[in-house]
């Protein structure tokens, strides 16, 4: 079976998203996760750039990785200076990297216009970099930028750049969609017809700018490269990189090309999880393969096929890639939804028994008030086990005030005072916060965490507020829906009430309880 090498980007590319910002400790720990995962390189950050990637690279050599190997970032020395005058690659040498990604470039309108220089000089400046390199025992790889523009402009000086870097030594070109404008036809043409020249490893590198990073990655692979870059999630500038996750799935599901086992497939989802948690992104629910909705069902007709043959709905299994099947809990879903969300929760309930009857009418009653379960799974999950005698109490609320002060030429000041029984003790505590509902959420917390310390492994992703009858005006029922997330799961909660503040409550009172339900907590 032909062998694919992973490269992942996430620590230097995908840093460059807007939003994210990693510290030292965050790019070891999903070095760490890429390791454990299969990942062949992993770019740890250009260490020439700033202070922290240095020292990221420093800090990593006392780690053991035991099937990844680091690789640093940098450029090819600049124009009119010589290899030993120039600083990035010197800094490449004193990260003690034993891999270089070395990036120049290929196309004239860059050369010219951006470096001002010559052609020559840019070809003298990928070779006398990428041998400098070599001579002091480096594995380099050539990150050829712009390239698909490059070849577009001018094809002959495109692939002379290719070639000066294969002649230099470079074990592998790497060929970069940076503007991410490309159409696969045109990645695959232009592989096809430089192949031939080529005897170096052939790499590709894609942005997403057109929404055909990850198309575009695939396109290239069956042309010919045995090595494929990209984030985990499709972090990065703009519209972000290629992403890795579905490009793995896609590979060994769909290709049938060797690049991780099956065992390390089935943590694709978790990795994701973990990458999106450790840089504070929301993790998006329609995320092919490992999202939340990737294999949800909410239309009756469909749910009833998937249930009697998974393919009927379904491109693949969901377990094979760490994610698993949801059926979404509305009105179009009637009993049978509950049958089946019930099985997979180990209950053993028939469509005639009683208390089948009981939860499907408690759930009538509840969405006709406002409740919309299909998009709080989590609260669903609670209401059945409520009903069923399957939950016990981990709190009690005896009473909770929020109070809002605002005084003149002073920002708006919220906090919220409230009252718990937490096994046979009285919390009574208060917390301040950004807002009525934020010092609520301090307050439950506080009250909460010296009895359960894994609750400090959560924290509230997403707010969402949907007022159900706008013609009532402030009167109108309001339906809350908050997101949670911890470094494994992502679940919804949900409330509704007439009061904003009480909807919070219990949307943030499920999510408390459903944390500690999950954690199997006693």
């Amino acid at each position: 079976m032909r062998k694919i090498k992973l490269y992942d980007t996430t620590l230097r590319d995908g840093a460059q998203s807007e939003g994210i910002n990693y510290s030292l400790s965050d790019k070891v720990s999903i070095s760490l996760k890429l390791d454990s995962l299969g990942i062949d390189y992993i770019e740890g950050g250009w260490p020439s750039s700033n202070p922290k990637d240095m020292r990221f690279f420093k800090r990593m050599a006392g780690e053991r990785l035991n099937n990844s190997r680091l690789v640093a970032f940098g450029s090819t020395r600049r124009a009119g200076i010589s290899v030993r005058q120039d600083k990035n690659l010197q800094g490449l040498l004193r990260s003690e990297a034993r891999i270089a990604t070395l990036f120049g470039k290929t196309w004239p309108l860059h050369v010219k216009s951006v470096l001002r220089t010559t052609t020559q000089e840019n070809l003298k400046m990928i070779s006398d970099s990428i041998v400098f390199l070599r001579k002091q025992k480096l594995l380099v790889f050539y990150d050829a930028e712009h390239f698909f523009d490059a070849y577009r402009d001018n094809p002959d000086y495109a692939l002379k750049c290719l070639l000066v870097a294969q002649e230099a030594g470079a074990e592998y070109l790497i060929l970069c969609d940076t503007n991410g404008g490309s159409l696969p036809r045109e990645i695959t043409k232009t592989i096809y017809e430089i192949k031939p020249h080529i005897k170096a490893g052939l790499g590709i590198h894609c942005h997403n700018d057109s929404g055909l990073g990850i198309a575009n990655s695939l396109a290239a692979i069956e042309a010919g490269c045995d090595m494929v870059h990209g984030t985990i999630n499709g972090y990065g500038e703009r519209c972000g990189n290629a992403d890795l996750i579905p490009i793995i799935a896609n590979l060994n599901l769909k290709l049938k090309l060797d690049c991780l086992s099956q065992d390390k497939l089935k943590r694709l989802s978790e990795i994701s999880y973990f990458v999106s948690e450790i840089s504070n992104m929301r993790h998006m629910s329609n995320q092919p393969y490992v999202g939340d909705s990737a294999f949800a069902h909410k239309a009756g007709v469909h749910i009833n096929a998937v249930m009697k043959e998974p393919r009927s709905y379904e491109h693949v299994n969901p377990e094979a890639v760490g994610n698993r099947r949801r059926i979404l809990l509305s009105e179009l879903a009637g009993k049978s939804g509950i049958l089946i969300r019930a099985k997979e929760l180990k209950f053993d309930l028939t469509k005639d028994d009683a208390r089948t009857k009981k939860v499907h009418k408690l759930l009538q009653s509840l969405e006709m008030k406002g409740y919309h379960f299909e998009a709080a799974e989590a609260s669903f999950e609670l209401l059945l086990k409520k009903a069923l005698g399957k939950v016990r109490e981990y709190f009690h609320l005896e009473g909770f005030r929020v109070v809002v002060n605002k005084e003149k030429n002073k920002k708006i000041a919220s906090e919220a005072i409230i009252k718990l029984k937490v096994k046979n003790k009285i919390e009574h505590t208060a917390a301040d916060g950004d807002g009525p509902v934020n010092a609520l959420d301090n307050a439950l917390r506080k009250a909460l965490k010296d009895f359960y310390p894994t609750l400090a492994k959560m924290h509230l992703a997403d707010f969402k507020v949907r007022i159900l009858d706008e013609k009532a005006g402030t009167a109108a029922v309001t339906r809350v829906i908050i997101q949670s997330q911890d470094e494994k799961d992502t679940w919804n909660t949900i409330g509704v009430s007439e009061n904003i503040i009480e909807a919070s409550w219990r949307a943030l009172s499920d999510s408390i309880e459903y944390k500690l339900l999950k954690d199997k907590i006693t």
